[in-house]
């Protein structure tokens, strides 16, 4: 069974700059893409980045040029570095993973996410 855990949440003084971590561990036979998504309270859930198995990245507007995400595939592991944090940053953030098995079929797997809490 493939799990995605994710860390380095927690609260951050506005300006501050985190890295989250998510750590796919189990059986995987592919990684494809590799998202982080957040979701703010009431809010719905919104993409932050996404970085292909080929390292092509792609950013939201909401967090472009404010954060950095990248992925280590020899440990099947996501990161953000995030920057210059605001107040409305606050959310929960999701690692989301689009997994190939070795019969081609493909499937999404979420972390159960980490808290970021900006505070002033």
């Amino acid at each position: 069974q493939v799990q995605l855990v994710e860390s380095g949440g927690g609260l951050v003084q506005a300006g501050g700059s985190p890295r989250l971590s998510c750590a796919a561990s189990g059986s995987i036979f592919s990684i494809i893409n590799m998202s982080w998504y957040r979701q703010a309270p009431g809010k719905q859930r919104e993409r932050v980045a996404t970085i292909t198995s080929g390292g092509d990245t792609n950013y939201a507007d909401s967090m472009k040029g404010r954060c950095t995400i990248s992925r280590d595939s020899a440990k099947n592991t996501l990161y953000l570095q995030m920057n210059s944090l605001k107040l409305e940053d606050t959310a929960k953030y999701y690692c989301n993973a689009n997994i190939q098995r070795s019969n081609g079929m493909t499937y999404t797997l979420w972390g159960q996410g980490t808290q970021v809490t900006v505070s002033s």
